[in-house]
């Protein structure tokens, strides 16, 4: 065998271990020795793999906000915040129609928790009571000219009090907010930092109001309403009191990071899609993608014999590459993206069949099968790229026009094809070469009905 087939076949060699390894992790290095760990597929899955919830949000108008398609779009992003600190894999967020939001969460497996975070509008504002002190729990009238208390057990509610809201402050001018515990008493706290302008507004403010009430709101619901006892510097404070667990406070610094929703939204559909609806269609793409791959193992080793050997064993690399590709990118795979994928082991096999007809037309023209290899993958390269370059074009505008599955599938179809001529192109030629290198080219010319060398 000569050596550049030798240093070809070795380089593609190292591709599928490194493809593997990124595909599969089955080693794990601890410092600098390696482990075995088994192998898994470490892709993304999304929704209907793994399950999770669909949450259907619709946009309200509010008493200052109209809900009009550039403020449902702020509310997205807003949206989009908070559950990226929740932690949520590859999430799906997209508008429908004018004032609707569909959320797609994958794996979520406390779907209150995060319809709680999700629609809460959590309008954060500091508010300057003077000397009234107001219970936690007591709500402000939406014209903030009232405010209502709660009632104690067993009697009836006190009559709404009258106090106008001077806000101070409001969450925009938060910087950051952290849970945390309180070092006295253990409870669960909030602690906030504002930003330049708003640090030089607390501390003016609290320096010329010591001895009275700065009332902390969230939502027009009071949350706490403590006494200035000193100027605060540098822009720090601390919510407390009313904090069930830390739980509750962290979803509060959560809210506050995220910044406030434009306009309210109310969920309109929560659809929990089970883990095991995930695993069965797991299992079903499975035994789809085996019984397609086995047919078309099947089909090109019974008619074109060797080469077709040589296809299998390509395509066997070109699966590898896919996942090991679509798992460097973080992809998420979906129902259509198993389908583009299955679509594309077809589409790969075709690029091998294009390649292996032009190679028998020069067999049977009487060329030897090194010269026909040669000629075959020549002529075959502008069929290959015509019919890709179409199929990539298909895909990029799926990509751009679609959204959620359509462009997963689309992302899934494109790699494909990438890497299906790469493989068909490069790798089941290094083999074809390798076999004709051992002496073994007269296997590949029997395809074109017998042996012309």
């Amino acid at each position: 065998m000569g050596s550049r087939v030798g240093l070809r076949l070795l380089l593609i060699l190292v591709l599928v271990l490194v493809a593997v390894q990124i595909a599969f992790q089955p080693v794990r290095l601890h410092g600098w020795r390696p482990a075995w760990q088994g192998a898994a597929l470490r892709m993304n899955l999304g929704l209907d793999l793994q399950g999770g919830s669909l949450l259907v949000l619709e946009g309200r108008d509010s008493p200052t906000t109209k809900a009009t398609p550039e403020a449902v779009d702020a509310a997205m992003r807003v949206i989009e915040r908070r559950i990226d600190q929740l932690g949520v894999v590859e999430p799906t967020i997209q508008r429908q129609g004018a004032t609707r939001i569909i959320v797609e969460l994958p794996g979520i497996e406390d779907p209150d928790r995060a319809i709680r975070l999700i629609g809460t509008t959590a309008l954060l504002e500091f508010v300057d009571t003077g000397t009234q002190q107001l219970p936690e729990g007591a709500r402000w009238s939406a014209d903030g000219k009232t405010v209502t208390l709660p009632a104690p057990a067993g009697q009836a509610p006190p009559a709404p009090l009258a106090l106008e809201k001077k806000v101070v402050l409001t969450g925009a001018d938060l910087r950051d907010a952290r849970a945390a515990f309180d070092q006295t008493t253990a409870e669960p706290i909030v602690q906030f930092e504002f930003h330049g302008r708003g640090s030089r507004i607390f501390e003016e403010f609290t320096g010329k109001n010591i001895g009275r009430y700065l009332t902390i709101v969230l939502d027009n619901e009071v949350i706490s309403s403590p006494v200035i006892r000193d100027r605060i510097t540098g822009g720090r404070g601390v919510i407390s009191g009313g904090f069930r667990s830390i739980e509750e406070a962290r979803d509060l610094a959560v809210l506050l990071r995220g910044g406030a929703l434009p306009i309210p939204v109310e969920v309109v559909e929560n659809r929990t899609v089970g883990p095991q609806l995930g695993r069965d269609s797991i299992q079903a793409s499975l035994k789809a993608a085996g019984i397609a791959s086995v047919a078309v193992a099947g089909f090109m080793a019974l008619y074109y014999g060797a080469a077709g050997v040589l296809a299998v064993l390509a395509l066997a690399a070109y699966l590898v590459f896919l996942v090991a590709v679509l798992t460097g990118l973080g992809a998420t795979l979906t129902l259509p993206g198993v389908a583009g994928i299955v679509l594309s082991v077809g589409m790969a096999d075709d690029a091998n069949v294009i390649i292996f007809e032009k190679m028998k037309e020069e067999l049977r023209g009487g060329k030897g099968v090194r010269a026909a290899m040669t000629a075959g993958w020549r002529r075959a390269m502008t069929t290959i790229l015509d019919s890709n370059v179409t199929t990539l074009l298909a895909a990029l505008v799926l990509f751009l026009l679609g959204s959620g599955p359509i462009r997963g599938f689309a992302v899934t179809l494109s790699v494909g094809v990438v890497v299906s001529m790469f493989t068909a192109i490069v790798v089941t030629r290094a083999l074809a070469d390798g076999l004709d290198a051992l002496g073994l080219g007269g296997a590949l010319e029997r395809m074109a009905g017998g042996a012309r060398r």
